[in-house]
């Protein structure tokens, strides 16, 4: 990830850069950090950027001209995400570090005095970013809490990329107490389910010792908490057709946007796609005008340049004609809900990491590069090698759901589809997790596989609504 940083004072960046993980992701190639001296593109003999404000009023203003030269020098006639640091900006979040992670590159402007001329900010900034309700001197910092949030999403950067995804705010809950030894410290001993070795146990304490501390110190995450938790109470009564929702929540992968007593909207936390769930209990769902009344609040707030995805036709259709859109693709749902281990024997099965990459991508290129990069970095992926060859591979995709699953063709109709993804079954085992995947209609071999393994489908379809076909 390439990130652009405009500023009066580069050498903030650049100090700040070399410490601690940061740093080690640019050592290592995954960051490319480039804070760039807006003083250098000033037409002034005396390198002056500012000038007094037009209307009187304290203080100086940074001017458009050696702004924009700075900009066009950075970018050319690229335009990439370009952030204005403001206290007038949308609050920064721990959801919006993950959106940011996944651009290839990032501008970020810094302001200083009473800011920057206005004509500028309108000219090339895309986000507008508050990192809290106070003023600083100028914007380097607040830049710099930006990018050490965002970079700790791009994949390679952690040691363990998954730990980021069990932090403070996943799932809107704060983080659980942590101890290290000694086991007893000042007359106080580390509590004891941590140190009996029961996985299940500990994972039950630590998501109790969450909600608790939330109630206690986030009052407004906590009621988003159990928002959440209210939800997925309503979306178990047919657990069938919802697990897709219903471990999108349970996992973090999205957040409630509106809920009311007929419809309940998802955003997805990568920002690629929108759930939308009505109530058949309470909304007749063949009736057009009953759709277009229980939806009302909630179609202003889709970007429909986004994916939507929906259950029933009807649903379907109504809003392909109100957004003009179309139905992308219609598949079932298909879910693993049994506790057991599945024995696997004789087969080489391995984590893949990002020195399969171009492999990979060659056996799958429907998946964006950002993504499979992600995927791959993250653990998401495993391969199935025969004579040390991969042989095939299955991850799970950015939104929770398993996929792909593919052979190489010299390897079919050997049973290694069926070995490969009953390993996955463990892998989600071991997380805790249900496993589900999407089988679009049609695909009758992967019904049967899904079959097989013992994944039952859904009574509905599911229709994935867009721009675009897949």
């Amino acid at each position: 990830m390439i990130i652009n940083v405009l500023t009066l004072f580069p050498e903030m960046i650049d100090n700040i850069a070399k410490e601690s993980i940061m740093g080690k992701g640019i050592e290592n190639g995954y960051l490319s950090l480039n804070a760039v001296n807006i003083r250098d593109y000033t037409t002034d003999v005396h390198k002056k950027v500012d000038d007094y404000t037009y209307g009187g009023g304290a203080g100086m203003l940074i001017q458009a001209q050696p702004v924009y030269d700075c900009y066009k020098a950075v970018n050319g006639d690229a335009k990439p995400r370009t952030i204005y640091v403001t206290p007038q900006g949308r609050p920064f979040t721990q959801n919006m570090a993950i959106e940011l992670s996944k651009e290839d590159e990032l501008t970020i402007i810094c302001g200083h005095y009473e800011g920057i001329d206005e004509r500028v900010l309108e000219e090339v900034v895309t986000d507008y970013i508050s990192i809290g309700d106070y003023v600083l001197t100028g914007g380097e910092l607040a830049a710099m809490v930006i990018i050490d949030a965002v970079s700790r999403f791009v994949p390679g950067v952690l040691g363990n990329d998954e730990s980021a995804m069990t932090e403070s705010f996943y799932r809107n809950l704060l983080e659980y107490p942590q101890y290290s030894r000694p086991y007893e410290w000042n007359g106080k001993h580390v509590p004891e389910v941590l140190t009996g070795g029961n996985a299940k146990e500990i994972s039950a304490w630590r998501l109790n010792e969450s909600i608790k501390r939330t109630k206690e110190r986030r009052p407004d995450l906590y009621e988003k908490y159990i928002a959440s938790q209210e939800i997925i109470s309503r979306l178990k009564k047919k657990k069938r057709d919802n697990y897709y929702m219903i471990e999108s929540l349970n996992r973090g992968k999205s957040e409630v946007l509106y809920c009311d007593d007929y419809v309940v909207l998802l955003e997805d936390s990568n920002h690629e796609c929108y759930y939308i769930w009505l109530d058949d209990m309470a909304v007749d769902l063949q009736n057009d005008a009953a759709i277009e009344a229980a939806l009302s609040n909630v179609t202003e707030l889709l970007d429909t340049n986004r994916l939507l995805v929906v259950q029933t036709k009807k649903v379907a259709d109504y809003l392909c004609g109100l957004l003009h859109i179309t139905i992308a693709m219609e598949s079932h749902l298909y879910t693993y809900t049994q506790k057991d281990y599945k024995h696997i024997n004789g087969y080489d099965i391995r984590m893949l990491g990002l020195e399969y990459f171009d492999e990979i991508f060659q056996m799958y290129d429907e998946e964006s590069e950002c993504n499979l990069r992600h995927m791959l970095s993250t653990g998401k992926v495993y391969g199935i090698f025969v004579e040390n060859e991969l042989a095939g591979f299955c991850g799970e995709h950015l939104d929770g759901c398993t996929g792909p699953l593919i052979i190489k063709e010299k390897y079919r109709k050997q049973g290694l589809g069926y070995v490969l993804e009953r390993y996955m079954l463990n892998v989600y085992k071991e997380k805790d997790e249900i496993m589900y995947c999407y089988v679009k209609t049609g695909n009758l071999a992967s019904e049967a596989l899904q079959s097989k393994l013992g994944l039952y489908s859904s009574d509905k379809l599911i229709y994935w609504l867009g721009r675009y076909e897949f």
